[in-house]
């Protein structure tokens, strides 16, 4: 998984970001000029070359539409099971329409955060919020949220048909009305020719968008979903992550969207949330918890990245400073901690921010620049990663096939070699990995 924090225009692009001088500022999928959808793989889709699905999921407000802070809340909530912490004192607020994802290894506590919102567990201590009226004490069928989970639940005896109109059969609708909603999200989910199938019939893609209508027909002012993409295989999953997306610009609710898988994350969400011993370890965009992320647990698991540890030696121009790594020359990185000199500190560079070249490349501000040799090798398709060695450290370099890496001299085990970044591709941790990160 590469960086992809993208522009969503007219022209869409399926490759890697490029670096430049300053610091961009990360988008959100939601950002009204935000228009297309990178996966992990090199896929990428304009949503404007996509028909409108707006008219066919009728009584839901747009995505398009400001959104309202704190929909969905929890304050200081806590959950534990026996001797287990699950949450600790977590205090988060979802906006109205967003697409927000908890994010973090198995036993961080994000599907106990599903949980507490849909009513099937009661918080320790702490309140939960929708829409201004606390609904803590509220039983789950007297909550305006449905949940999808893992396993689908789809009833095997009924049709698709008849799965989806469930909830307002059991809400005794009147008849026309049920088959006008039904007839809706068929569409939406363009199954309306698969209506009649049984749930055995269908594929696991298919049974994840019958969840989802059957889900959205009840019209909840939250859809919970809880890692409901976990069984599917990798060229399935992104198929369904590009139909969740569309889905989730169309109906325009809030999605509670609970993964372990950083790539859904990163693919779908508006914000993050990244969990880690029942805590948050940070929030913000998927551009901004790749590109600045607060501790080496985040920086970790988001993606492969390169630890360097040092010491801040001192301030240069604007917002960047020398650190100190023992082995290396100064290097150069942004500083937007305003860190003192004296200060220990962890350097991290992502893997495809590290250029690696047979010659030294010519000295331009702000770059840095090592001489290195090559420990490993591994061609990956459309990349090839190198481990090399640069003083007492081994860092890794992840380069992707552009059109000259056929015509380049092949950077072979044991060939000396020089890699480079630019100071604003590195990023600075306040805490020294090894500290509890």
């Amino acid at each position: 998984m590469g960086s992809s924090s993208s522009g969503r225009g007219r022209a869409c692009s399926t490759g890697a970001t490029s670096s430049s001088p300053s610091r961009p500022r990360p988008t959100s999928k939601s950002d009204p000029g935000a228009r297309s959808l990178h996966l992990q793989g090199g896929i990428g889709i304009c949503k404007d070359q996509v028909p409108s699905w707006l008219e066919l999921a009728g009584g839901f407000s747009h995505n398009g539409a400001a959104l309202s802070n704190d929909f969905l809340e929890f304050r200081g909530v806590s959950k534990r099971f026996g001797a287990v912490k699950a949450v600790d004192g977590v205090s988060l607020g979802l906006r109205k329409g967003e697409f927000f994802s908890l994010l973090g290894p198995s036993g961080c506590g994000k599907t106990t955060m599903l949980r507490l919102a849909a009513g099937f567990e009661e918080p320790d201590a702490g309140r939960v919020l929708l829409d201004g009226r606390d609904i803590t004490d509220l039983p789950p069928d007297k909550r305006k949220v449905n949940t999808i989970f893992q396993s689908y639940a789809l009833f095997p005896h009924l049709t698709v048909r008849d799965n989806i109109a469930f909830g307002l059969t059991v809400a005794k609708r009147p008849k026309a009305e049920i088959r006008a909603e039904v007839d809706r999200m068929l569409a939406l989910i363009r199954m309306a020719d698969q209506a009649a199938k049984k749930p055995d019939q269908l594929s696991g893609g298919q049974k994840q968008r019958v969840a989802v209508a059957r889900a959205l027909i009840n019209k909840p002012d939250v859809l919970l979903l809880d890692e409901p993409l976990a069984a599917l295989d990798l060229k399935l999953r992104q198929t369904v992550l590009m139909e969740l997306d569309l889905i989730h610009d169309e109906v325009g609710i809030t999605f509670l969207y609970v993964t372990h898988d950083q790539a859904e994350a990163m693919s779908l969400s508006d914000r993050i949330a990244v969990m880690d011993g029942g805590r948050i370890a940070q929030i913000g965009t998927p551009a901004e918890i790749y590109e600045s992320p607060r501790t080496g647990f985040v920086a970790a698991f988001i993606d492969d990245t390169n630890f360097l540890e040092g010491r801040v030696v001192d301030r240069r121009e604007r917002d960047y400073c020398r650190v100190a790594v023992e082995g290396w020359p100064l290097l150069t990185c942004y500083n937007d901690r305003d860190m003192p000199a004296g200060q220990p500190v962890t350097l991290s560079v992502r893997p495809e921010k590290v250029h690696i070249s047979h010659d030294r490349p010519a000295d331009k501000p702000l770059h840095n620049v090592l001489e290195a040799v090559v420990e490993d090798v591994i061609y990956l398709g459309a990349n090839t990663k190198y481990w090399v060695r640069a003083g007492g450290a081994r860092v890794q370099v992840l380069r992707q096939h552009d059109r000259y890496f056929l015509d380049e001299k092949p950077i072979r085990w044991n060939d000396p070699c020089w890699i480079r970044w630019h100071a604003d591709d590195g990023f600075m941790l306040d805490r020294v990995r090894g500290n509890g990160d």
